[in-house]
């Protein structure tokens, strides 16, 4: 059967070149470094920004991104994923679809309706406050927490001790990127998280 051409005014998708494809593959953590952007001293000077966008914006990178997690999780599966706010939404929601199970989402305070439990952390400079509500878990429930990045450990940390307060057991902390000169993946396993992280960066 010959293939039908795409509808009028939709571009046909692009071949991934075999080298890429070969990558992908082989070893899924290099490949999806190798997508991962870097931008210079932005959001300030000295600091090098990590972004993920990239990875989002091809649907094999996303994909193959994507299977790293569910192969993780898929058995023993947990009970809930819950994703930091924000780019953790992105991530950690479409791996709880995948694996047929809830999304929690752990926002910064005041974008919650409902009655919220919070936890404030500190900052470099000053501190933050997330929250969750109080009937996104079950006590018992096995939860996987997401974010894009370990930096100082900070809004993973309380990430968890919303989880925990609300009686569930968060299982693993999970991420694409650490940043271990910050010390935040060192001090969430020195805390008795386990982590699962995908490739790291040296530096800021």
């Amino acid at each position: 059967m010959t293939p039908s051409a795409p509808p009028a005014g939709i571009a046909p998708a692009a071949a991934t070149p075999p080298g890429d494809m070969v990558l992908s593959l082989q070893d899924p953590s290099a490949y999806i470094k190798a997508h991962i952007r870097t931008v210079a001293n932005w959001p300030a000077p000295g600091v090098m920004f990590r972004d993920i966008t990239p990875l989002l914006s091809s649907p094999r990178v996303f994909r193959v991104l994507i299977d790293q997690f569910v192969h993780r999780y898929f058995s023993p599966r947990p009970d809930a994923i819950a994703g930091l706010d924000a780019r953790g939404f992105i991530i950690g929601s479409v791996v709880a679809y995948e694996l047929g199970i809830g999304f929690v989402p752990i926002r910064k305070k005041g974008k919650l309706p409902f009655t919220t439990v919070e936890e404030t952390y500190e900052l470099e400079y000053g501190s933050a406050t997330v929250e969750m509500h109080t009937d996104a878990v079950r006590a018992g429930d096995r939860v996987v927490l997401i974010d894009d990045l370990i930096a100082t450990g900070g809004t993973m940390m309380a990430g968890r001790r919303l989880l925990e307060r609300l009686g569930a057991e968060v299982v693993e902390g999970a991420a694409i990127v650490d940043l271990p000169e910050l010390g935040g993946s060192r001090k969430l396993q020195e805390s008795g998280l386990a982590l699962f992280t995908l490739v790291d960066f040296e530096g800021h």
